[in-house]
């Protein structure tokens, strides 16, 4: 395993300390714990907080993204793990003076067992805290049963927009009903090229041919529609589109917002030749594209592959979209 580290028991603890102090204007470290990470600038109390549990391992997110107008706290999880519900408990207490609190899961077993035992624990604790569970990979479960989907890069749309709404003083009932708008409104489908080492073992966290490409593969190498022979970027593309757009009606003189997300080790270059080619597919269709995201934002290590989000937008999120941010790793 070559990679830049101390000791393994010490990677998180060392990385959120190094993100702090490199962005000791934006963030900061809460006083309940050291793995719950928050705003320098508090939200005024009588919005509503957004925070988020996660494993690490996927930097930037999702500690690159707390700040003025996406999140107000990350609680971290140690590599691929969830946090525990009495971690994430501690971060919802945060925000005990505000009207509100907005727990966002993305769907996976720990993460929704651990996000739900805590909003247990801070009902228990008359704390107004509510959580909104997201998911949108299309490739985990089949049309007709999205709740059963898997979190991964299309959730990127409802952090943005609820920061977004939050920050201009939406409430708790109107943001969750914008969440789920959202949420229903978005697909995303990955393809996994080359499986990154694991911090923890040493080991790829999967494996193809060179020759091989797995469509479908989820975040740490989850299950998806299976091992195809690797060709073009646009053959990919084009795929990966139909796909999408067989599971979700996107059609002519809609506008969409599309995420290009690459996994760790996806060069930008590559990155924006896939992108030429989503938008010449849609254009084709008479798809527009609005403010589109292409970088590496939600990773795995050092893993090659890169995903498609697409959210079938309209003017209210497009608005919101575009509200400024103030977050260290988040740039449209």
């Amino acid at each position: 395993m070559k990679k830049i580290i101390n000791k393994k028991e010490d990677l998180v603890d060392e990385m959120i300390s190094g993100y702090v102090k490199s962005h000791c204007d934006r963030v900061k470290i809460s006083k309940l714990s050291n793995r719950i990470i928050v705003r320098n600038e508090k939200k005024d109390n009588s919005k509503v907080a957004l925070l988020i549990g996660n494993g690490s391992g996927h930097e930037p997110i999702a500690i690159g993204w707390i700040g003025k107008g996406l999140l107000d706290a990350n609680v971290v999880g140690d590599i691929f793990s969830a946090p525990s519900g009495d971690l994430i408990f501690e971060g919802i207490k945060e925000f005990k003076k505000n009207r509100s609190v907005i727990l966002l899961i993305s769907h996976h077993a720990g993460d929704l067992m651990n996000g739900e035992m805590a909003i247990e624990l801070a009902q228990e604790e008359k704390l107004d805290a509510i959580p909104l569970i997201m998911y949108d990979d299309i490739a985990s479960a089949p049309k007709g049963n999205e709740s059963e989907r898997r979190g991964a890069a299309g959730t990127t749309f409802i952090y943005k927009i609820l920061g977004a709404a939050s920050e201009n003083g939406i409430q708790k009932e109107e943001l969750i009903s914008l969440g789920k708008t959202v949420r229903d409104a978005t697909r995303t489908l990955s393809v996994g090229i080359e499986g990154g080492i694991s911090p923890i073992n040493g080991k790829p966290i999967f494996t193809l041919e060179k020759d091989e490409i797995f469509i479908g593969m989820g975040v740490h190498g989850e299950s998806g529609y299976g091992r195809q022979k690797l060709t073009s970027s646009s053959k990919i593309v084009e795929f990966m589109a139909d796909r999408i757009l067989e599971d979700y009606e996107i059609n002519s003189g809609d506008i969409v917002i599309p995420f290009v997300n690459g996994s760790g080790k996806t060069t930008l270059m590559e990155l924006l030749i896939i992108f030429n080619d989503l938008e010449n597919y849609l254009s084709n269709k008479g798809i527009k594209v609005f403010k589109p995201l292409v970088n590496e934002y939600i990773t795995t290590q050092d893993t090659a592959g890169f995903s498609i989000s697409l959210l079938k937008s309209n003017e209210e999120m497009r608005k919101l979209w575009c509200y400024p941010v103030s977050a260290p790793y988040f740039h449209l």
